[in-house]
């Protein structure tokens, strides 16, 4: 049996679930045959760390100590925005030699301050998105996905974000079923791609203040399938078309057009992840009308057709 080794950096001020959320990914695979992840713990001086919420975790050990794993994985938390000089100092040495480099949330800042990520595309938690990209230019930030892989490295976004990387190396190494399995068991109901937004629809777009423009959002959210065109959503709100668009836009941040794609797509995924229904069903009733039109959609958006999409992440069939 292969083990792949699995070091998590501890710190004071981590975020706790930035640690056991990823832990229990690789602990529930660990309990198929065959596959084995030795899972170990490890804080600059070998001393407990506190964590943001008060927990105090105990470490199996220094990281001076501790030998060189397949992955290691920097979690983040409060404690990433005056990090210890000693820690970055061991992530600058020690970065390069794992297999596999990981990163949660903020602790994309630390590996970017060791010099790790020089050259290499990332993300992280959208609050410290503009501090990674100002701090280290060389780092080419990606504020959008929940987690990138470039080669050896992978960051995650926030908190639960690292879950959905933690499945991914999971999948990568054990196959889909495993991947799947460990999911369930954790009730993550959806293994979402590192592709899809930090944001949904609802949360990248600011709530309008106007009653009308409020409702219009709420419309749009329950009626997919419906005629969203610009005109149609203006007689809604019982505004000229022109006077409709600017408003929305004012008040939600972006354009009733890229609020429709959005909530277009995340209505199509959750059908083709959750039922057996067929693209072209799904096609329509999400208001695409023809399943090329929803193809489009989802390879611009996500970098994979509905029929991959539903391959990889539909767990109707798994229920």
């Amino acid at each position: 049996m292969q083990q792949r080794s699995v070091l998590v950096v501890l710190f004071d001020g981590i975020q706790s679930l930035d640690v056991t959320g990823p832990m229990e990914v690789f602990a529930g695979a660990s309990r198929f045959p065959g596959v084995s992840y030795g899972l170990r713990t490890a804080s600059p001086a070998g001393a407990p760390v506190r964590t943001s919420c008060g927990l105090t975790l105990v470490p199996d050990g220094s990281l001076a100590d501790a030998p060189t794993p397949h992955t290691l994985l920097v979690p983040g938390g409060a404690g990433t925005r005056d990090p210890d000089p000693a820690l970055v100092h061991w992530l600058r040495a020690h970065g390069p030699l794992p297999e596999r480099l990981v990163s949660v949330c903020s602790g994309a800042l630390l590996l970017a301050a060791a010099g790790q990520l020089d050259g290499h595309r990332a993300t992280t938690h959208w609050n410290v998105c503009e501090k990674l990209a100002r701090e280290y230019p060389a780092v080419e930030v990606d504020p959008e996905p929940i987690f990138v892989r470039d080669g050896r490295i992978a960051t995650s976004a926030g908190v639960t974000a690292g879950i959905d990387l933690a499945l991914a190396l999971v999948e990568e190494d054990h196959g889909r079923d495993v991947a799947l399995t460990v999911a369930r068991h954790l009730v993550v109901f959806l293994r979402r791609p590192g592709s899809q937004s930090q944001f949904s629809a609802q949360l990248s777009a600011q709530t309008a203040r106007r009653e009308p423009l409020r409702e219009v959002q709420h419309w749009i959210t329950e009626h997919p399938g419906a005629d969203l065109s610009v005109e149609a959503l203006a007689a809604r709100a019982r505004l000229s078309p022109r006077h409709f668009a600017r408003a929305f836009q004012a008040e939600t941040g972006t354009t009733p057009g890229r609020y429709v794609d959005r909530v277009r797509l995340e209505h199509a995924r959750r059908l083709l992840e959750d039922t057996t229904d067929g693209v072209a069903g799904i096609a329509r009733s999400c208001g695409y009308g023809t399943p090329e039109a929803m193809r489009r959609a989802f390879v611009k958006a996500l970098g994979a057709g509905p029929a991959e999409y539903r391959r990889r992440f539909g767990t109707a069939d798994h229920s």
